[in-house]
């Protein structure tokens, strides 16, 4: 998205209205996913064959390095002109290419259902989640993962191709719509199911605004980001990260409408919300940073797409 559109420009070419999901709006993203990295930093234990490089090294299809021959060692990878030139016998090693599967942990739940300024935080989290969704197809990889509301879940087994997006999609906006009670989920349940859907090496991506975490999430975590690639997203809401001075509206004033500008707090009491949110802040990235989490914040209050590229240029 060019940064020269405006927050309210970027919503009409979406045709968005900021408080619910609909499938056009994700299936824009499929066009804006040059932001995001999910070239794997762990080892990738998959036995399946795939499109990245596995650590180990053995027979495959991308050349690594020569190294001496070693009893056992394939007679059919022998390096013959290093052996020539050297005058010992050395051999070709490869490192084996491997399948990832990308989990996608996404939060829709009541506390989710908020937004003071663009969107609700569900809705970025929508929007965020098709982002990553299109660059794992765009990738190659296979996609899978939950949805999940209060109302609501939707348990995905990892799927390929386009199929794999638009079925993340299709239950992203029927998790959102619903409004019938149908097993919905908790995010510490949420959390165990993927803990069970979680293959060795997978990149699991957590998006939520993880308000109701508690000690039995954190476990889950825990033990999915021992084998697995995680990353924790954030989705927050201006207001929640700080309160502003004061607020205009429109008011009906001697039966004529104008714009009106209201006081809501002293600067001490601004000051003391936004300190303790950014202790609260500062104590769920330590919690994930000493489960080996990586985390990211993302606002509700600003293009996704955009905050992706400040972050991408190190703004």
């Amino acid at each position: 998205m060019s940064s020269a559109f405006s927050a309210s420009q970027w919503l009409k070419q979406l045709d968005a209205d900021g408080s619910s999901v609909r499938l056009p709006e994700l299936l824009w993203y499929q066009r804006h996913t040059r932001v995001l990295n999910l070239k794997p930093t762990m080892s990738i234990q998959s036995k399946l064959a795939g499109t990245y490089l596995a650590r180990s090294k053995g027979r495959g299809m991308e050349f690594d390095e020569v190294r001496h021959y070693q009893p056992g060692d394939d007679v059919r990878t022998i390096d013959w002109r290093v052996t020539a030139r050297s005058g010992k016998v050395h051999t070709k090693l490869f490192r084996e290419e491997k399948e990832r599967p990308v989990f996608i942990v996404t939060d829709l739940t009541d506390s989710m259902r908020f937004g003071s300024n663009l969107l609700f935080k569900s809705v970025q989290a929508a929007h965020l989640a098709a982002m990553i969704a299109w660059h794992v197809k765009e990738h190659g990889d296979k996609l899978g993962g939950l949805v999940f509301s209060n109302q609501q879940h939707r348990e995905l087994k990892p799927q390929g191709r386009s199929h794999g997006v638009l079925r993340y999609l299709q239950a992203l906006q029927q998790c959102h719509q619903s409004s019938t009670k149908m097993n919905g989920l908790t995010l510490s349940h949420a959390l165990g199911q993927q803990r069970r859907l979680s293959r060795p090496g997978s990149l699991v991506y957590i998006l939520s605004d993880f308000a109701t975490v508690d000690e039995q999430a954190l476990r889950h975590i825990r033990a999915i980001s021992q084998h697995n690639e995680v990353t924790c997203c954030q989705i927050s809401d201006p207001l929640e990260r700080g309160l502003p001075s004061s607020a205009r509206g429109i008011a009906a004033v001697r039966n004529q409408q104008q714009v009106v500008t209201a006081e809501l707090a002293d600067a001490g009491l601004r000051l003391r919300y936004q300190k303790q949110q950014q202790q609260q802040q500062a104590k769920l990235i330590e919690a994930l940073k000493q489960l080996g989490c990586k985390y990211l914040d993302i606002s509700a209050g600003a293009p996704v797409v955009s905050q992706l590229e400040q972050i991408h240029h190190g703004r």
